[in-house]
């Protein structure tokens, strides 16, 4: 690990509470209904974060159709960023123009990211624990415009540092899949002007070139904890590489568009789960 972003190890004597945090988000999930307060103790740090979420992966038993990566801010014991699974039947492309319908929990936290989506080509190499910029690149085949949706039956999911965050699949419900960006591999679109608009109001703006590293970095980072915490990712993946404008709060109803460039965009609306 290149950047002191290990997922960490559980502790001992919370394994059995993080098993019981993770039922409760899974059934919360799965009934579409709010968690008013957090289900259990909360995680004391990424170690105990992660424990809750990797229960979590198995109790949904859902396939994991990619990755989303965020910001840890203020770090937390070196981690910069963290990682939360993107779910096959969570993520659409838009089709014949219209713009799809993305769940979030109403009575909990709901919030659209502008993003860029890396799809993965190569799996990444058994073993490998240490990328260079250039090497979690060649992983990459394309990147397209895109947009998360972060959403959770706790609406406190955001309000309690990054354990907390990372404890219910870091926060996501769903990821839009705009169109590739065409020549993506000069770098030029880490420069892009990016912003998101919420029922047609610009509710951010920002470049991905300011975000840490970069979009190219936030593959890195995820393949190097990836490594760390045996999980194995495949070709046919997408990394939503983190939010280039911030993370805005949105409601049911809501009509969101992400603006790349002023040449590409994609759009979304938000429903209630």
């Amino acid at each position: 690990m290149t950047q002191g972003e290990g997922s960490g190890l559980p502790s001992d004597d919370y394994s059995g509470e993080a098993q019981r945090i993770a039922a409760a988000f899974v059934a919360a999930r799965r009934n579409a209904r709010a968690l008013p307060d957090y289900p259990g103790a909360f995680p004391a740090d990424l170690g105990d974060g992660y424990a809750v979420q990797d229960a979590a992966i198995a109790l949904m038993g859902q396939r994991i159709g990619g990755w989303k990566v965020g910001k840890v801010n203020p770090p937390l014991d070196g981690a910069v960023r963290l990682a939360g699974p993107i779910f096959v039947d969570r993520i659409v492309a838009p089709g014949d123009g219209h713009a799809p319908r993305m769940a979030i929990f109403s009575d909990g936290f709901g919030a659209a990211e502008a993003e860029f989506l890396l799809h993965i080509g190569t799996a990444p190499p058994a073993g490998k624990t240490e990328y260079t910029r250039d090497e979690a690149k060649a992983l990459i085949d394309a990147v397209h415009v895109g947009i998360e949706v972060a959403s959770s039956p706790f609406p406190g999911i955001n309000s309690h540092g990054a354990p907390v965050t990372v404890s219910d699949f870091g926060n996501n419900n769903g990821l839009v899949i705009g169109a590739p960006i065409p020549g993506w591999r000069d770098d030029r679109f880490e420069s892009w002007s990016v912003e998101l608009r919420i029922n047609g109001e610009v509710a951010g703006t920002g470049q991905a070139v300011d975000m840490l590293d970069g979009a190219i970095g936030a593959a890195r980072f995820l393949f190097e904890a990836m490594a760390a915490r045996g999980i194995t990712l495949e070709a046919g993946q997408w990394i939503s590489s983190g939010a280039v404008t911030g993370v805005h709060p949105v409601e049911v109803g809501d009509a969101i568009e992400a603006r790349f460039d002023d040449t590409m965009s994609v759009a979304c609306t938000i429903a209630a789960a």
